[in-house]
């Protein structure tokens, strides 16, 4: 009896400790499925950047409501070549145009492209523009120079051989007259007028064949040109997205980014947060943030308004701006948005600007829901990134010597006749890695700020011009951050766990609009008086006939915004009705359980009450939902 009795005991044991292993192999299993990609972010410099997941490529499928192209805007394609008469430029012109250029990466592209187009008018020779912040600001190599910095000269001058005549220099006898200050320059603002060209300029070039120009606004010619002018809004295009390539060494790491950004065979978002603290000063956001970061910011925006920048009061409600859109979207704001339009936590999203003012403190929130968060210094190596900006000049040795030991009493005196603490020291520049092409080429792209009034490019404008252009109906979000702010401040209180489901209705409508025509044409609406480049329609696209009829929209001057392209040309047409073939039977074999009601490619326009796609947010009852989860 007792045999059997430990027989037993040692069978119930046994069972024990199997079940014990089939649990712990159970959790391991699903520990390995749901978390490789929080892994593969803390692993990447360990691994060589190999981000291939654990589970193999098989899971790779896209979501095509977070994915998908919009099908509304299909028929956009790109076409900026010249469509009337257009004489190629004469060595016999009126002279040569220098300039000096002064700004951001986005103020020195549309720089660059209207001088090339104040260039074409005048019938004048432009000599390679200079770019003064990349070389007095930023700390870059002694090895670079200017333009040659960023972009390849000879892509350059040979893109435009059809349209000016571009040099690297001026000739010697007029090298001499600049040394002598003996040349007019000019400062014009960016909405300067082809007339004034014509009509101020252009004598005093043709007298003596050279004149200087010297930009600080982000352009030298107003956006909108006369209808009579289309051939030149077409020249701004061909400069900006054929014409400015980088040069090859930032181009070839570009690549490898965006290859390490998908080796995992997933798609992956471009976010720029659009958090500077010239645009925060600017624009009085100051109480966004705390502590040495608010001071930072007032002392700048008591320098613009003391420079005549800004004419505006020092104190200002930053609540009220954030609550009109003059201020940047936060990053945890980012995240729920994100979260709201079904992105998964394992969605790898790509921070792009070389400056996020506030650090790597102020991603937290955003990495808390996106784990597959990373910047540049994630993707790419410290060795990579310093080939590409060039060594730094090495520091002076030290002279300093440690002042001699003072005792207690000593100190407390000194402390007790010290003044007010002194201002925070300015954070030193961010040296800069311009990454547009990889906004370009993400599959989805998320401003955090954009269309801000200032009159200046902005960079998340341009790459949205530049995404407009490239492919139109790729996922570019054009939010109204007036109505996000309007919904924030509805869950302020409860921003993380509230559950209700027609805020989240809301939002989701909010953003599907901002994704389609009616996010487009107002966005057309907004950047093109002061950005042609944020907005290139319909000068520099075509449309392939199609069975849906776009809207047409058209401006104040009564001159189309959207809905006025051309046809495309018939060889075009035939090579996206190829295009269409080979995606048809790539779409027949993909996986049967992607989702057939993907009617719109992602964008559910459900109507609201206000024509302008703005939901009436008064309405939104803020009762909890019977389901309501804290954990949620």
């Amino acid at each position: 009896m007792k045999m059997a009795f430990k027989s037993k005991i040692k069978w119930i044991a046994l069972f024990v400790l199997i079940l014990s292993m089939v649990s712990l192999v159970i959790h391991l299993s699903i520990t390995k499925l749901s978390g490789p990609y929080s892994l593969q972010s803390t692993l990447m410099p360990a691994i060589g950047f190999n981000l291939t997941p654990i589970f193999g490529g098989d899971r790779a499928v896209r979501n095509k409501r977070s994915w998908g192209h919009v099908k509304s805007l299909k028929s956009l394609q790109p076409y900026a070549n010249p469509r009337s008469s257009y004489p190629v430029p004469n060595e016999k012109n009126n002279g040569y145009i220098y300039a000096k250029i002064f700004g951001g990466f986005e103020k020195i592209r549309s720089s660059i492209c209207d001088l090339v187009t104040i260039s074409r008018l005048l019938n004048a020779t432009l000599v390679i523009p200079e770019i003064q912040e990349s070389l007095q600001s930023k700390g870059i190599s002694y090895k670079f120079k200017s333009f040659s910095y960023l972009y390849d000269e000879e892509q350059f001058i040979a893109s435009l051989k059809n349209d000016v005549i571009v040099v690297n220099s001026l000739p010697e006898n007029l090298k001499a007259g600049r040394r002598r200050n003996e040349i007019h320059t000019y400062k014009p603002k960016s909405s300067a007028s082809p007339s004034f060209y014509v009509k101020e300029i252009l004598p005093e070039l043709k007298k003596s064949k050279v004149i200087g120009l010297v930009l600080h606004d982000g352009g030298c010619l107003q956006s909108i040109l006369p209808p009579s002018m289309s051939e030149f809004q077409r020249l701004r295009c061909r400069v900006a997205f054929h014409a400015l390539k980088f040069r090859p060494k930032i181009q070839v790491l570009g690549q490898l980014m965006v290859q390490r950004l998908r080796a995992s065979g997933q798609p992956f978002l471009a976010f720029h947060p659009g958090l500077v603290r010239n645009t925060l000063a600017y624009h009085g956001c100051a109480e966004l943030y705390q502590d040495v970061h608010t001071e930072l910011i007032q002392y700048r925006r008591a320098q613009m308004i003391k420079q005549g920048i800004l004419n505006d009061e020092l104190s200002v409600d930053s609540h009220v701006r954030r609550s009109n859109g003059s201020c940047p979207l936060m990053p945890e704001e980012i995240g729920l948005l994100l979260k709201e339009m079904g992105y998964s936590t394992e969605t790898m999203i790509y921070v792009a600007g070389s400056e996020t003012f506030g650090g790597q403190r102020i991603l937290i929130p955003l990495r808390a829901n996106f784990s597959n968060t990373v910047d540049r210094t994630q993707v790419c190596t410290k060795q990579e990134l310093s080939d590409l900006v060039g060594p730094e000049t090495p520091l002076p040795l030290n002279p300093f010597q440690p002042p001699p030991t003072k005792s207690e009493e000593q100190l407390k005196e000194e402390w007790n006749r010290a003044g007010p603490r002194p201002r925070p020291l300015p954070p030193r520049p961010d040296r800069p890695i311009y990454q547009h092409e990889k906004e370009v080429e993400a599959d989805a792209f998320f401003p955090g700020f954009h269309n801000d009034g200032s009159g200046w490019p902005d960079f998340s404008s341009l790459v949205m011009g530049h995404r407009l252009y490239e492919s139109a109906s790729s996922k570019t979000y054009r939010p109204d951050r007036r109505v996000l702010a309007e919904l924030f401040n509805i869950i302020h209180d409860n921003l993380y766990h509230h559950n209700n489901r027609t805020w989240k209705r809301v939002v989701r409508e909010h953003l599907n609009k901002s994704l389609s025509e009616d996010g487009l044409i107002r966005q057309s609406l907004l950047s093109k008086p002061t950005t042609f480049l944020s907005h290139p329609l319909p000068e520099c696209s075509c449309r392939i006939p199609s069975a849906e009829v776009p809207k047409q929209v058209k401006g104040n001057d009564g001159r189309f915004l959207y809905g006025g392209e051309d046809e495309c040309p018939r060889w075009m047409q035939l090579s996206q009705e190829d295009t269409r073939s080979e995606s048809a039977v790539v779409e027949e074999g993909s996986d049967d359980n992607s989702e057939s009601e993907y009617e719109n490619d992602g964008v559910e326009q459900q109507e609201s009450d206000d024509s302008r796609g703005r939901s009436s947010l008064t309405q939104i009852p803020m009762d909890q939902d019977d389901e309501w989860d804290p954990n949620d």
